[in-house]
């Protein structure tokens, strides 16, 4: 029950944070965005790590390798993120960056030597159709003009594609708290000296209540309890069982444009998503392994 709660929460949190992007990208710039996310999301892991950590565990860590982790987990695809919803809807924004599994499938192939079967390569097509049908298979459009706002949003889960397998390459044995709060504060170094050097400390969000209350709860709640929350499922639940919020993050975010800012669900979203689902699970899906009764009974007696 405690797992199908986090599951739940996880997806209304992670939902909202495209809707809370939409309304932070009114009042300052997108780094700016990333830069407060990441350092306010970041507090609340460095009190556990204080807690759960000692020196041992800072010893011989990968430093190089969880840089780069933060630039392209959240640095950069955050940013593109922010940069996309100043010219898309954030419901459409959710329902690209739920392409993520496919991208990973498609990196791993590509450039970790990772094998993927006919029904992985389905999915993957089936994937990219939703994304054309997203675009109104405009692809010249797209190419020309129309390139920050769904380009965009296509690059963002492209760097968490090869970051998840970049992670489990060269993190695999590297507390998970560790990887969450090297990124996040990877995120807020890289952004906030860009920010501060381009355009000075990000006031404007301070100015008012609703861009204030905005970024505290896409830092504290989108960024820093999410992360605990999927750490938790994946913990307990299982990697599959953590990945299902892939499914129910872009109806969360749907459901929250739709209320709150009033976006429509055009008939482009809804196919572009039914699509992208398909897609999503075959190319996510291995095939299981078929054993004989005696490779089983021959595993069993080992185990003994």
């Amino acid at each position: 029950m405690r797992l199908y709660a986090a599951l739940i929460s996880l997806s209304l949190i992670w939902g909202t944070s495209f809707l809370f992007i939409k309304v932070l990208i009114s009042y300052t710039e997108p780094w700016e965005i990333v830069f407060l996310r990441c350092l306010l999301g970041a507090i609340p892991l460095y009190v556990i790590l204080l807690m759960k950590t000692t020196k041992e565990t800072w010893r011989n860590l990968p430093w190089r390798a969880l840089v780069l982790a933060g630039v392209l987990n959240a640095a950069i695809p955050w940013t593109l993120i922010a940069l996309s919803e100043t010219t898309i809807k954030s419901s459409t924004a959710a329902v690209l960056n739920a392409t993520t599994p496919i991208w990973t499938s498609l990196m791993g192939f590509a450039l970790f030597s990772v094998f993927l079967s006919k029904r992985q390569w389905i999915g993957i097509f089936i994937g990219f159709i939703g994304i054309l049908i997203l675009m109104d298979f405009d692809i010249s459009g797209f190419l020309s003009e129309n390139f920050i706002g769904v380009g965009t949003m296509i690059l963002a889960p492209l760097c968490y594609g090869f970051s998840n397998q970049f992670v489990k390459r060269f993190l695999g044995e590297v507390p998970v708290l560790i990887i969450a709060a090297g990124t996040l504060t990877v995120g807020y170094v890289v952004t906030g000296i860009f920010s501060i050097s381009a355009s000075g400390f990000p006031v404007e969000i301070f100015t008012s209540w609703e861009p204030l209350m905005a970024i505290i709860v896409l830092g504290v709640f989108g960024s820093g309890i999410a992360y605990l929350l999927n750490f938790y499922m994946i913990q307990n639940g299982g990697p599959e069982f953590a990945s299902f919020v892939t499914y129910l993050v872009p109806i969360s975010a749907m459901f929250w444009g739709w209320l709150i800012l009033e976006e429509p669900l055009s008939a482009h979203l809804i196919f572009g998503l039914l699509f992208i689902f398909g897609g999503v699970y075959l190319s996510g899906r291995k095939k299981k392994q078929r054993h004989s009764a005696a490779e089983t009974e021959e595993r069993a007696t080992v185990a003994k």
